[in-house]
């Protein structure tokens, strides 16, 4: 509930957006005895949170990204609120890759991921798909899916009961820097802090401009086909075909799946029933039994992810704005990652060394023309 009122309000730390990121991140300021207040211009979970598929997996080819997601299983799979499911995800490798993908998950083994290397045949015990094309293939055990929307609201219920302040419907119109305090104007009032995290997710590239900061993050609609109900064998865990870039995912009784369109960048809304018949053309190659499933239209949805260039997150303080964390762009990766990035925040706020190195995430990277290669993305 937002409550209005003219007096400005102090706090250590200023948090903009409760979704997963912005709450986890509040609960761990606040559990420090930071005094927290946070801004969401809607509610929890109504931007990318509550319209992902709320998958988490720690298959990745970067150290930092394998520890965020490690670290980040770990706290879901001891919250009962999660939701978390150990499901699994398989990922389909292409010829050209493979090399490439056995030594991401050696990497991810000797950071202690369970995850394994597959034949196209072996991995057969997990899904059913045509192997035309494919090097290898892996599967983890551990990564699987949470409920984003009980798992946000939770860390919203753990950042109030520690003592922070969460302001619902309280959108941010303005923000600015003096006398070493951000000033920050929103439709409820005035509040003012030392320090302060861009949390809010597609919308923290336009945060920063309210500052008059360049933070490389742009929303990119992404769709989430759903089927009707369908009659399988068994269970369709969390599926990358890497060569065509869909994904497929039991959800109860249907399917879900997708794949991302590059040129879809910016505020669209809605869903784009264009984008369907390319991605079901891509899917039937992989999984030629996917003709026999009907499309439910109403049980089909869509969401922002929040892209930064090379499709890593910007996480850190800003070097040109003392006092401004980032903890944003994180590129679909966000409801998987969100439990250690609450952690860095906290004791980065606090002047503390953050338990995983996230300077490989800092925003000075984009000052070099050079982008790193891409993570495992879809």
């Amino acid at each position: 509930m937002s409550v209005q009122t003219s007096a400005v309000q102090s706090a250590d730390i200023i948090v903009i957006g409760a979704g997963i990121i912005g709450a986890a991140s509040a609960w761990r300021l606040a559990q420090l005895g930071l005094n927290v207040i946070v801004l969401e211009q809607h509610h929890p979970a109504s931007g990318s949170t509550g319209r992902s598929v709320a998958g988490v997996r720690a298959q990745f080819n970067s150290a930092t990204n394998i520890l965020l997601s490690r670290e980040s299983i770990a706290e879901y799979a001891a919250m009962p609120e999660s939701g978390y499911r150990p499901e699994g995800y398989l990922m389909l490798i292409p010829e050209a890759g493979w090399a490439a993908h056995q030594e991401a998950v050696a990497l991810q083994q000797g950071l202690g991921i369970p995850s394994e290397a597959l034949t196209p045949q072996e991995a057969q015990q997990y899904a059913d798909f045509d192997t035309a094309g494919l090097g290898g293939c892996s599967f983890c055990p551990t990564d699987g899916k949470v409920d984003a929307h009980s798992l946000n609201h939770e860390y919203v219920r753990r950042a109030r009961e520690a003592g922070a302040r969460v302001l619902l419907d309280t959108p941010v119109t303005g923000i600015e820097q003096a006398r070493g305090l951000w000033r920050v104007t929103a439709a409820t009032g005035t509040f003012e802090a030392p320090q302060l995290l861009n949390a809010a997710g597609a919308w923290s590239g336009d945060i920063g401009r309210l500052a008059g900061l360049d933070i490389p993050v742009q929303p990119a609609r992404r769709m989430v086909f759903s089927t009707g109900p369908i009659n399988l064998p068994r269970p369709v865990p969390m599926t990358f075909d890497l060569t065509s870039g869909v994904y497929m995912r039991s959800e109860g009784e249907r399917l879900i799946f997708g794949r991302a369109d590059p040129s879809d960048t910016g505020w669209r809304e809605g869903l784009n029933w264009d984008w369907l018949d390319p991605t079901l053309m891509l899917a039937l190659e992989r999984w030629p039994w996917l003709e026999a499933a009907t499309l439910d239209r109403k049980a089909s949805w869509w969401g922002y992810y929040e892209l930064t260039p090379d499709q890593f997150p910007v996480v850190g303080w800003m070097p040109s704005a003392p006092g401004w964390l980032n903890a944003c762009g994180f590129s679909g990766h966000g409801v998987m990652q969100a439990a250690a990035i609450g952690r860095v925040m906290a004791q980065m706020a606090a002047g503390e060394e953050p338990f995983i190195d996230v300077s490989p995430l800092g925003i000075e990277r984009f000052d070099t023309p050079a982008l790193r290669k891409l993570d495992l993305q879809v």
